[in-house]
Parts: structure tokens; C-alpha cells; sequence
């Protein structure tokens, strides 16, 4: 079973697949909330307490069939995750780690969202609740998950060095371990900037 990806005006399109082995996973960490702003779009990608809502699943799953040349990253700092979102209209699709060889991806919820099947149809609800100091407002979730999501993901990248499936991947080119596109990093004045408003 695949789940549909694409942006907002849908430029970007492809799929998900080996939906039931992916983390679903809501994330309050200043980071992810600083990427919805930098995106200028945190009404829709936040929910009320400032989560971001990722299913975590390996990029061999990932497939695009149109639309990659509208896709960008960015750093929040030299040392950040590369986040990626589309230039058309400002979609967050994921996250990665900065190398390859690290196979990992987590998708924003914003470039799953589809009229023919639900995030919850195909995911299952998010039950891993991560960062929640950083939640806002009153009544904070509580977190939730977290060891047994890094043991399952640090035993998939793994897996998937053994076995070289880390190579198969839409967002670097393997033979030089390159990004696809070049990351925009933040200034520090940018990088204030945004985690002001937070």
C-alpha cells in the first residue's frame, strides 16, 4: 500500500510506500517550529500547540514521479537537518539527516494530506509525542515514544547500511553523497529572525 505525496498547488508528486512500517510522530521542538516559520505557512503546518505532525519512514520508500526541480532545503544552522519544501508554493515535505548514508527521512503531514485517503487510514494515528517542553499554551501533551522511536529508527538505518538500500534515495545524488539541490543555510541574523517569532 502507497500514500499520495504532493504540495499545495501540485507541482510536486509522487508516493509513499510501506505505509504500516512508518512512525507517526508529533514533534514540538523549536527547530521544526522555526522551519514553519521560515515557510511563512505555521497556521497550517502547527497544530494549536505548536507540533508538527511527521510520519518517520526510509527514502528508498519515497518516489516522485513529478515536479523535482521545484524542490528546495534549507538549514537552520551549517549543522542543522536539511529540510526540504517546494519553491511553487511553499510546502514543507521533509526531513532528512545531512548524509545519504543516514536513512532516514521524516515527512510533514502538510505534503501527505490527500481527498482520496487520510493520514490516519494509511498511518494510524500519532501515538509518539516528542519535545512537548517546547509546546505551547496551556494544557501540554506529554511525551510519548521516544526510546522505542529512536531504537526503531537507529535499527532501520542500520538495516539499511547492511543491506545498501540507504543508496536508493530521491533527495541526493549517491555516487557523490550530494543533496540534489544546494541547502540554504541561515545567516545568524536570519536565523534570529526566526526564532524570535517563535
Amino acid at each position: 500500500m502507497s500514500h499520495p505525496i504532493q504540495c499545495k498547488c501540485g507541482c510536486l508528486k509522487g508516493s509513499v510506500a510501506d505505509v504500516k512500517t512508518a512512525n507517526r510522530v508529533v514533534c514540538y521542538c523549536r527547530d521544526c517550529q522555526a522551519f514553519a516559520h521560515f515557510l511563512g505557512n505555521s497556521g497550517d503546518i502547527l497544530d494549536r500547540h505548536g507540533g508538527t505532525d511527521i510520519v518517520q519512514t526510509l527514502p528508498k520508500n519515497i518516489s516522485f514521479t513529478q515536479g523535482t526541480e521545484v524542490l528546495a532545503c534549507m538549514r537552520l544552522t551549517e549543522t542543522g537537518l536539511l529540510r526540504w519544501y517546494t519553491t511553487c508554493c511553499k510546502t514543507p515535505i521533509g526531513n532528512t539527516l545531512p548524509s545519504h548514508k543516514m536513512s532516514f527521512v521524516g515527512l510533514v503531514h502538510n505534503c501527505l494530506e490527500s481527498s482520496e485517503i487520510t493520514l490516519n487510514d494509511s498511518f494510524g494515528s500519532a501515538r509518539i509525542y516528542v519535545h512537548t517542553k517546547y509546546a505551547k499554551g496551556e494544557s501540554k501533551p506529554k511525551s510519548a515514544g521516544l526510546m522505542a522511536t529512536v531504537i526503531r529508527n537507529l535499527a532501520r538505518v542500520l538495516r539499511a547500511r547492511i543491506d545498501g538500500t540507504y543508496k536508493q534515495t530521491p533527495f541526493f545524488w549517491v555516487d557523490s553523497g550530494v543533496p540534489i539541490v544546494s541547502p540554504k543555510i541561515l545567516s545568524h541574523q536570519e536565523y534570529q529572525d526566526v526564532m524570535d517569532v517563535i
